[in-house]
């Protein structure tokens, strides 16, 4: 009756599915305003439900003013209710088919088959019974004390990095550091310079604030400071212990020439310390905020090392910004859930982060030299390769090709799920020779099927 349809069976109550089937039709202009609602015996007998059910359904409606009561008179729908066509109560989303990726190159994701889990539930376990009525409450927007002493500990074991536990303030993730400090340094009409090719993260956050931007190419040697040792700027954002994407290290020279003009121009640094805890070769880089802490902020993430659904970063911020730092972060979402931290806090204390990093080293050092090893094989000397010293993903340049749109459209038809290093540039037409290949995720397998496949259809012309 009226097209109301009841399923017993539903955790939803008869009395709201009628209340949901009714307003429905009314939002739809099925049922007009003005139009009389049927009794509540009338709709009981015909529904077979009891008439407190459909009352309770009447009720729900009339306190959310899709309809109005009069004594003596049926219940009819108010005026001004029907949604126009194409609104989101009403507009049915037609799915399309996305074809089946065998072999997804994607950057940025750690293997997370092999990440501790045993370890990790004992610590979350742990936590949660440790756990303070005082620590059920809001702690504010510096973060979970102990984890901040032991990420600075950590950061000393492995980056020999000096920082001050007080500096350091816990994120949800690098990308929430970048949305604050963005506003936090922001001086108008001055633009934030960043890497082309650089991360889209960054780039969006800016972007959605329409703030102003610059660029700085990049090379073998990272970003090349000298476009911007003119421009008067809000801030700088670099990569420079491993560039991302195309995975260069900043020189001495060109970090020494940054920190001066960061210094002569007043702007800030702000250092993104991209996936370099996995180097290959050679000792860890030295990042730069420890040339001057006082003008680089230091913006790291566990996504790498541990998940991605872990959700905690940290940045290092001087003082003279930490006030505004805790102003903004307060009006965000004031704080990271305590439980997590915790339980972080006990994985790097108990250094079981400094096993599980160096085992995965060497996990990721073997699929990195699969997938090198099998690009020479498949493209020899048609291929060079970018950034691959450390990191999970690696550029690679092919000298003779032109990479576009509809390239990458080729590859994900057959199954293949790669990206150009163009689409990282402010410019479609910089870069267009290279390709991302991100291999911390796959099984070398993988790998080796992902870059025959490649190869098959690189062979048959799709550029």
């Amino acid at each position: 009756m009226w097209g109301i349809e009841l399923c017993t069976n539903s955790e939803i109550s008869l009395a709201r599915q009628i209340f949901l089937s009714l307003r429905k039709r009314i939002l739809t202009g099925e049922i007009v305003p003005g139009e009389p609602l049927p009794s509540t015996r009338e709709l009981a007998k015909g529904l077979g439900t009891s008439r407190n059910t459909v009352c309770e359904a009447y009720d729900m409606l009339l306190t959310e003013g899709f309809i109005i009561s009069r004594q003596g008179a049926p219940s009819r729908v108010s005026e001004g209710l029907h949604m126009i066509p194409g609104s989101p109560e009403s507009t049915q989303i037609t799915e399309k088919s996305e074809p089946v990726i065998r072999w997804n190159f994607k950057t940025g994701q750690p293997d997370l088959s092999l990440f501790p889990c045993s370890s990790w539930s004992q610590m979350i376990h742990k936590a949660l019974n440790s756990l303070s009525v005082h620590q059920l409450e809001y702690s504010g927007p510096k973060g979970y004390e102990p984890l901040c002493i032991e990420i600075s500990r950590w950061l000393m074991r492995s980056r020999s990095m000096e920082v001050d536990p007080e500096d350091l303030f816990i994120t949800s993730g690098a990308t929430q550091a970048f949305y604050l400090l963005v506003d936090i340094l922001y001086k108008k009409g001055r633009p934030f310079a960043l890497e082309n090719p650089s991360h889209p993260g960054i780039r969006t956050v800016i972007n959605d604030r329409n703030y102003p931007l610059c660029y700085m190419p990049v090379d073998r040697q990272g970003a090349d400071e000298s476009w911007i040792k003119t421009m008067d700027l809000s801030a700088v954002y670099v990569t420079p212990s491993h560039q991302f994407p195309l995975g260069s290290i900043l020189p001495a020279a060109r970090r020494t020439a940054l920190i001066r003009l960061a210094a002569e121009k007043d702007y800030y640094i702000i250092e993104d310390d991209y996936d370099s805890e996995y180097r290959y070769s050679g000792s860890p880089v030295t990042p730069l905020y420890s040339m001057d802490p006082s003008r680089v902020i230091y913006v790291g993430t566990f996504s790498k090392t541990l998940f991605p659904a872990l959700r905690i970063g940290f940045a290092v911020i001087p003082k003279v910004l930490q006030e505004k730092w805790r102003h903004y972060r307060n009006y965000l979402d004031v704080q990271n859930p305590v439980l997590e931290q915790i339980a972080l806090t006990e994985f790097l204390k108990s250094r079981k982060m400094d096993h599980h990093i160096g085992r995965m080293r060497k996990v990721y050092a073997k699929k990195r030299e699969t997938l090198l090893t099998a690009a020479k094989e498949a493209f020899g000397n048609k291929v060079n390769s970018w950034g691959d010293e450390s990191g999970l993903h690696v550029a690679l340049e092919f000298p003779d090709m032109n990479f576009g749109n509809d390239f990458v459209s080729d590859c994900k038809k057959n199954g293949i799920q790669i990206q150009t290093v163009s689409q990282y540039c402010n410019d479609e037409n910089l870069h267009t020779n290279k390709l991302l290949l991100g291999y911390g995720h796959l099984s070398e397998k993988e790998i080796l099927d992902g870059v025959a496949a490649l190869k098959s259809l690189m062979g048959k012309g799709s550029k």
